[in-house]
C-alpha cells in the first residue's frame, strides 16, 4: 500500500501528472517510514525502492525525473532534460515527460501549471525562500520570459507546517510583515502558507485557481514527515509535477 496526496485542481487537466508522497508506503516502519531523501540517514536501497514505487504509482519513469539540490535560496533553474539540475529551489520546464520534484518536511511547496503555454514549475519555499520571494520571482520569470499570464496559471500549495506549530525567533520574525505573525506571550509564530498565497494574489492569480492543502505536516503525525516535529530522524516527502504529451 502507498498513500499519495493528489490535487483536485490538477485533476482537471489529464495532461498533468501530480502527486505528493506521505509516510505511508511499502509498509516502511519508523523512524524514516516511506522516506524519499538520501541525506537523512535512511538506507540507500530503501530510498531508491521508495522513489521507484512512488514514480511508478504516478506513471512516470525514474529516468524522466529532474531534481535539484535545495539550499533555501531564490535560485530558479530552467530545465530541459531529466537528471541533476544543479543547486536551486525552483525549477521550470516547457518539456513534456520531465518530472520536476521538490523535497519537503515542513516547508511550503508550490506547483504551477500554465494551461495555455504548457509550462510547469515546482518550488521549495521555507522561511528563507519566502523571505527572498522565490515564488514571486518564479512568477515574474514566467511572465517575462515565457509570456505566461496570471489568468492561465493554476497553482497547488502542498502540505506544510501550520502557523500555530511554526515558532520562530525574533530575528526571523523581524523579516516578515506583522500580518504573518502571531504573538503569544513570549513566542512568535509565522504563517508561511499565507505569505506565499499573498504573493500569488498580488501577482494576479485568480483565487479560484489556487488550491491550498489544509494539511499540517507537524500535526499529521501518522501521515506526513515533519522535521520540526521529529528532528534528525524525520524523513522527507517528494512533490512531483509533470506534463504528458499534449
Amino acid at each position: 500500500m502507498i498513500k499519495i496526496i493528489q490535487s483536485n485542481l490538477f485533476k482537471k487537466f489529464p495532461e498533468i501528472i501530480f502527486g505528493f508522497s506521505t509516510k505511508i508506503g511499502l509498509n516502511r516502519k519508523e523512524p524514516y517510514y516511506f522516506n524519499m531523501s538520501f541525506s537523512v540517514g535512511d538506507k540507500i536501497e530503501n530510498v531508491k525502492e521508495n522513489r521507484e514505487k512512488f514514480f511508478k504509482e504516478l506513471g512516470i519513469d525514474s529516468s524522466s525525473i529532474a531534481y535539484q539540490k535545495q539550499i533555501h535560496s531564490d535560485i530558479i533553474k530552467i530545465v530541459n532534460h531529466s537528471g541533476y539540475a544543479g543547486i536551486s529551489d525552483a525549477m521550470i520546464t516547457t518539456k513534456p515527460n520531465i518530472g520536476l520534484i521538490v523535497s519537503s518536511a515542513d516547508c511550503v511547496t508550490i506547483f504551477i501549471y500554465d494551461v495555455k503555454n504548457h509550462i510547469i514549475s515546482a518550488i521549495h519555499s521555507g522561511w528563507q525562500g519566502t523571505y527572498k520571494k522565490i515564488l514571486e520571482k518564479t512568477l515574474h520569470l514566467l511572465f517575462n520570459e515565457f509570456n505566461s499570464r496570471p489568468e492561465n496559471l493554476y497553482v497547488y500549495i502542498g502540505p506544510a507546517i501550520s502557523q500555530k506549530n511554526y515558532e520562530v525567533k525574533k530575528d526571523v520574525a523581524s523579516l516578515f510583515d506583522e500580518k504573518y505573525l502571531k504573538f503569544d506571550h513570549d513566542k512568535i509564530y509565522l504563517d508561511l502558507k499565507t505569505a506565499n498565497v499573498d504573493m500569488l494574489i498580488k501577482n494576479g492569480i485568480p483565487e479560484t485557481q489556487i488550491e491550498i492543502s489544509e494539511l499540517c505536516t507537524f500535526e499529521e503525525k501518522d501521515l506526513l514527515h515533519s522535521y520540526r516535529r521529529d528532528g534528525k530522524i524525520s524523513g522527507r516527502a517528494l512533490g512531483l509535477i509533470a506534463m504528458r504529451e499534449i
